[in-house]
């Protein structure tokens, strides 16, 4: 702890070294959170006063560490939490433990330490068994659903958040509920269930809506996500730009990253690049200020440790200064030594932090132009289908005509016939009746019609045949294909010379054949093939 203190020391003496820089003109400390720290530590320290009041002393130390985490100080949280638990002994019935592990679980999680994570939570959720705690018991089940959601292990997390659901909702604890049910959509986007994610992030915004606070904007962002990841663009952009808005009101700096960042991508779906840079920049302008701001307020609260460790130092100083002057200089020397490997260890680890950051922009722009590829060949595909159909029924078109010049030939002479009284009209007739039957024996049309149809739908017949226990007839086949045309068995009847009752049990002979359900309709089942 005493290298930190001196690190802040030293990082304060380097801040006038930028000259007329940006950096030389940002203050150093934040009234605000320095007064949230002084709070905490004097009601640690009314607490120590009464030391045998192990469960109030726990509690300040537990709040404090509460105040460290949200800082992002990991590590002083862990201590202030660990604190807390050797304040209650082998007291592990108090509810306070409960809450004490989550919150260690809490840490590793935010480290993305799995492992470590889950046996808190694990240990915890046992505890809450124990007691009987369904509050703490569904705490801890979402907590070890969003440890298994972060490594993508989606059954076991749904299992959990669904666990906790239950519980929160016997509770009527509604907040508890809208943040599951907020979890729950999240897993369902991650697994591209979207219709799923929006039931529940809908559920979630319900309790929400109108509170003007930061999990409003987070579901509001999840509600934009979910729309424009399933091609509802506009919706998702009015969602998203619902969270802008309340983020702006909040001055949440993550929560306007998060959405500059939603919005920029919604953007570059619909093809407005400049809009979508513009939200990227910006995007990118408030996780910087977020980032300094972090570092600010954590530099803040180290400082003022300092400052108040110092304190007690020149008061032990006073005591025995003959005895700690030499003491003093060796750690002195220790520190300023301990501060340049700090200091040297932060730039890289900023550095290649940022990097990171460039190649996930750069990953997630590639992703866009990959789509949008993907997009163009479809377009293609479906014009060049268009122009299948349109060749398909040109030619079909050329076929009726030729039918109706056949049958126009077949009408003059008939009238002949019957304008000539003395003609013998049975020669004739046997003549019209032979070429009636060579024009329906012709099989060229229907060679015509299985080139267009495997032009159109080049696997049907292929699909249609693996799906039939038994081999089917060429009669069988055509059926099927003029299904696909989803044709009414009036027309069927008509293109094959039969009656309608014959297509009936035609149908009925097929179905039997295939693998299709009794409710389903023949005509759907061919449609999807």
């Amino acid at each position: 702890m005493k290298n930190v203190f001196v690190f802040v020391f030293l990082f304060s003496l380097l801040i006038p070294m930028g000259g007329s820089g940006q950096q030389a003109n940002v203050p150093i400390t934040n009234r605000k959170t320095t007064d949230t720290y002084n709070a905490l530590q004097n009601q640690l320290e009314i607490a120590k006063k009464n030391p045998e009041n192990l469960a109030k002393i726990a509690q300040a130390y537990l709040q404090l560490g509460e105040y460290y985490h949200t800082l992002g100080l990991y590590t002083e949280a862990i201590a202030q939490y660990n604190s807390a638990l050797e304040q209650l002994g082998s007291n592990l019935e108090d509810s306070l433990y409960i809450t004490l592990n989550n919150n260690i679980g809490k840490v590793y999680l935010s480290l993305n330490n799995f492992e470590l994570a889950e046996k808190y939570f694990e240990e915890t959720k046992q505890a809450s068994e124990q007691l009987k705690d369904d509050k703490g018991l569904a705490v801890s089940l979402g907590l070890l659903g969003a440890s298994h959601e972060k490594q993508s292990e989606y059954d076991e997390a749904l299992q959990d958040q669904t666990q906790s659901l239950e519980l929160f909702q016997k509770l009527d604890d509604y907040n508890g509920v809208a943040i599951t049910n907020e979890n729950m959509g999240s897993i369902y986007e991650d697994l591209g269930q979207f219709d799923r994610a929006y039931q529940f992030f809908n559920k979630a915004y319900r309790y929400f809506e109108g509170k003007n606070t930061t999990e409003e904007i987070n579901v509001l962002n999840n509600l934009g996500d979910s729309f424009r990841k399933r091609g509802d663009y506009q919706i998702g952009l009015a969602y998203t730009t619902m969270a802008l808005d309340l983020a702006k009101g909040l001055n949440d700096l993550h929560e306007l990253e998060s959405a500059h960042k939603d919005l920029s991508k919604n953007y570059a779906l619909m093809g407005n690049f400049e809009k979508a840079h513009e939200h990227l920049l910006l995007a990118e302008e408030y996780n910087s200020e977020m980032l300094r701001s972090q570092n600010y307020d954590q530099l803040n609260v180290l400082q003022t440790i300092y400052e108040t460790n110092k304190k007690e130092a020149e008061i032990q100083l006073l005591k025995e200064q003959n005895k700690v002057s030499v003491a003093n200089q060796n750690l002195l020397w220790v520190a300023l030594f301990a501060i340049a490997v700090i200091f040297i260890i932060l730039f890289y680890y900023m550095g290649r932090k940022r990097k990171a950051t460039l190649k996930i922009q750069e990953y997630k722009h590639r992703m866009l132009k990959a789509e949008l590829d993907k997009k163009a060949i479809e377009e293609q595909n479906l014009q060049r289908e268009v122009q299948l159909k349109a060749a398909s029924l040109s030619r079909y078109s050329l076929h009726l005509s030729q039918k109706n010049k056949i049958l126009l030939d077949m009408s003059n002479t008939l009238r002949n016939m019957v304008s000539r009284k003395h003609m013998n009209t049975s020669d004739k007739i046997k003549e019209l009746v032979n070429e009636i039957d060579f024009n329906l024996k012709q099989e060229q049309e229907w060679d015509e019609f299985m080139t267009f149809f495997k032009e159109i739908h080049p696997e049907f017949i292929k699909k249609l045949s693996m799906l039939s226990e038994d081999s089917l007839s060429p009669a069988e086949l055509r059926l099927g294909m003029l299904l696909r045309l989803n044709l009414s068995s009036k027309e069927i009847a008509s293109i094959l010379r039969v009656t309608p009752d014959s297509v009936r049990v035609a149908r009925y002979r097929l179905r039997k054949k295939l693998p299709i359900d009794q409710k389903e309709e023949l005509v759907n089942f061919m449609i999807e093939l």
